[in-house]
C-alpha cells in the first residue's frame, strides 16, 4: 500500500513504475506541446531518463495562474503570485523552450508548426493542452459575455477580475457559481469555490449573502465532506441544486444579471459565476486526436493517442475516466508517458501502467479535506484500485493537518514540475 507520505510528494509514480537505464541514452526528437503540469512534469522527467535527447516544449503563456489553490485567491486569503507558475524556467535546464503557440499538428508526419514560424519535426510529440470552453452548451454564454460572469477557470486574468467582484459584494449579495457536467478539470474546485467566497464574505460580517451553486450533476466528488463542512462553518449561507431538481444552468443573460435553469426558474444574482462544458484544447481537436466525445482517447500504457501512433495525450486532454482532470493526475500520468517512451527507445520492457491522484480541497484557513486513489489498467481503460478520503467527522485537528499538507503538496507540485 502506497503511504500517505508518498501521495503527498507525488512520488508514488516513481515507486510504481519503474524501467531500467541499461541502455545507451537516445538522441530522438520529442516535441511537448503545453508547459502546464503535465507537459512541464513529462519535460523534465524524460529530460532526467534521457538526457541526451532532444526535447522542445512549447507554451504560449509567460506565465498562468495554477487551477489548485486559485480559489484562496478568489477569496482575498492568498495574493495572486501565490499561484502564478511559469515553465519558462526549464529552458535553463537542458530542455529547449519555445513562448509560441502550436497552430499546426500533423500527427502522421510528426511535424509541429507555430504562429512564430517555427517548423519542428520529431519521433514522438506529447499533446498537453488542457481543457477548452464549449461555448454552444449554454445560451447567451459566448466568450465575449463570460467577462460579466467570470468562471476563472483557465489559468488567465479572470482570476483577479473574480477576486475583485467577491471584494465588492455587500451585504445581502447572491452569489451563483454555476457548475459543469463531467467530466471537467478539477471536479471539485466550484465546491471549493463556494467555501472560500463564503468564508470571505463571513470574514466581512456578512449576515444575509448567499451562496447558491446550480448543478448540471446529481453527485460530485466529497460532496458528504463539502456538505458537513459548510453546515459547521456556513450554516444556511451554501446551498446546492442538482441537476434533478432543476439546478442546470441552461440560459444566462449577456450582462451576467440572471441565470435560466433547467425548470424554467429564472435566478437573479449579483455576481455569477458561469464555468461551461468543457472539452480538449483546441490543437487536440484540430489535429484529429479528439473523438467524437471531444476528448482524446489514449491507451493505457504511456497515454498513447488511439488515433494516432508516436502522439501522446496527457493531463486535463486525455479520456481516461474516473482518473479525475487534476494536477496531482496530470503529474502521475507525465510521469508514466516519460518512463514509457523512455523505455521504447532503449529496448527495455514497458513500465506497469499505474496513475496516482490525491486531490484536497480548502474550505477554510486551517480546515480541508482530501481524497487519494490509485488507478489501474482495466478493459475500458483505467479503474481505481484504492481509494480512500477524509473521515467525515474528523476533528479540528485533522482538518487542520490536511490543510497543511495541501500546502506543503502544492509547493512539492510546483517546484517538482516548474522547478
Amino acid at each position: 500500500m502506497i503511504s500517505r507520505r508518498d501521495l503527498l510528494a507525488g512520488a508514488g509514480a516513481g515507486l510504481l513504475l519503474r524501467t531500467s537505464r541499461s541502455h545507451a541514452a537516445s538522441t530522438a526528437r520529442v516535441v511537448v506541446i503545453g508547459g502546464g503540469f503535465a507537459g512541464a512534469a513529462f519535460a523534465r522527467r524524460l529530460h532526467e531518463l534521457e538526457p541526451q535527447a532532444q526535447i522542445t516544449l512549447i507554451e504560449r503563456r509567460r506565465s498562468f495562474y495554477t487551477g489548485p489553490l486559485c480559489n484562496t485567491v478568489v477569496a482575498g486569503l492568498e495574493a495572486a503570485r501565490y499561484v502564478e507558475r511559469s515553465s519558462r524556467s526549464l529552458g535553463k535546464q537542458g530542455i529547449r523552450y519555445l513562448e509560441a503557440e502550436v497552430i499546426e499538428i500533423d500527427p502522421v508526419a510528426k511535424r509541429v508548426r507555430t504562429a512564430q514560424g517555427h517548423k519542428l519535426q520529431a519521433d514522438f510529440i506529447v499533446v498537453a493542452p488542457g481543457v477548452a470552453m464549449r461555448w454552444d452548451a449554454i445560451e447567451g454564454l459566448d466568450q465575449r459575455s463570460q467577462q460579466a460572469q467570470p468562471h476563472a477557470w483557465l489559468g488567465d486574468a479572470q482570476l483577479t477580475q473574480l477576486a475583485k467582484r467577491v471584494a465588492a459584494l455587500e451585504d445581502g449579495a447572491a452569489v451563483a457559481i454555476a457548475s459543469p457536467p463531467n467530466p471537467y478539470r478539477c471536479p471539485p474546485g466550484p465546491y471549493e469555490r463556494a467555501s472560500l467566497i463564503a468564508w470571505a464574505l463571513q470574514q466581512r460580517g456578512h449576515k444575509r449573502s448567499k451562496i447558491l451553486i446550480l448543478d448540471a450533476k446529481d453527485d460530485f466528488t466529497k460532496k458528504p465532506l463539502f456538505e458537513y463542512g459548510w453546515d459547521l462553518l456556513y450554516p444556511g449561507m451554501v446551498q446546492w441544486h442538482s441537476r434533478s431538481s432543476g439546478g442546470t444552468v441552461v440560459a444566462t443573460d449577456p450582462q451576467g444579471h440572471w441565470l435560466r435553469t433547467g425548470n424554467g426558474e429564472r435566478v437573479n444574482a449579483d455576481l455569477s459565476c458561469v464555468i461551461p462544458p468543457q472539452r480538449a484544447g483546441d490543437i487536440a481537436a484540430k489535429a484529429d486526436l479528439a473523438d467524437d466525445t471531444l476528448w482524446c482517447p489514449v491507451h493505457a500504457q504511456g497515454l498513447e493517442s488511439k488515433r494516432h501512433a508516436g502522439v501522446y495525450v496527457i493531463g486535463d486532454a486525455a479520456a481516461i475516466a474516473p482518473v479525475p482532470k487534476s494536477a496531482f493526475a496530470a503529474h502521475s500520468q507525465a510521469q508514466l508517458c516519460a518512463l514509457t517512451i523512455a523505455a521504447r527507445l532503449r529496448g527495455d520492457a514497458l513500465p506497469e501502467p499505474r496513475l496516482i491522484n490525491t486531490c484536497y480541497s480548502v474550505l477554510a484557513p486551517n480546515y480541508a479535506i482530501s481524497v487519494s486513489a490509485v488507478y489501474a489498467p482495466t478493459d475500458a481503460g483505467f479503474g481505481a484500485q484504492h481509494s480512500g478520503m477524509s473521515p467525515l467527522q474528523g476533528d479540528a485537528a485533522l482538518r487542520e493537518s490536511e490543510y497543511h499538507q495541501a500546502r506543503e503538496w502544492y509547493a512539492h507540485i510546483t517546484q517538482a514540475c516548474f522547478g
